[in-house]
């Protein structure tokens, strides 16, 4: 059963992850900030690996217009540590490894995976606000063009 999926106007449940250098992040932490938050299936899959690639290339407008960029997957901190070394990627990759953030914003639940439904990760991106509320929900989104449609919400040019 999917979990029930977060709506813009609600409060973006708050986490403490470690990222790929074993630091503590929190989304308390971010208040005054804008973040978007992106939850990927796997680290150094094809996908996920594509649509990280396009996160690091928009990373220096979206920081520029006040955007902090967090991706999440299960992956346990080492996989992410080589992740982010491999691929040039700068900004917080966080463990999630018990699933408990991915329950928590609905991205955790049944899809289709060739035809057969399976448990697993819903690729889905979050925007939320200086106050830690839910801008944008996007959920199972697609890997490739997805960094363009999120600039485009954000009022960036694509």
């Amino acid at each position: 059963m999917t979990a029930q999926r977060l709506e813009p106007g609600s409060p973006a449940p708050d986490f403490t992850l470690q990222d790929q250098d074993g630091a503590s992040v929190s989304l308390h932490d971010l208040r005054g900030r804008n973040v978007i938050l992106y939850f990927y299936p796997a680290a150094m899959t094809p996908g996920c690996t594509t649509e990280a690639c396009d996160f690091r290339d928009s990373l220096a407008s979206l920081q520029g217009a006040g955007y902090t960029v967090l991706g999440v997957s299960r992956d346990d901190v080492a996989k992410l540590k080589q992740f982010a070394e491999r691929d040039g990627l700068s900004f917080p990759l966080l463990s999630d490894a018990d699933l408990a953030v991915h329950r928590a914003y609905g991205v955790w639940g049944e899809k289709k995976n060739y035809g057969k439904v399976i448990q697993g990760v819903i690729r889905s991106t979050f925007v939320i606000d200086e106050d830690g509320v839910i801008a944008h929900a996007l959920y199972n989104v697609k890997a490739t063009g997805h960094v363009a449609r999120i600039r485009k919400l954000v009022g960036l040019a694509a």
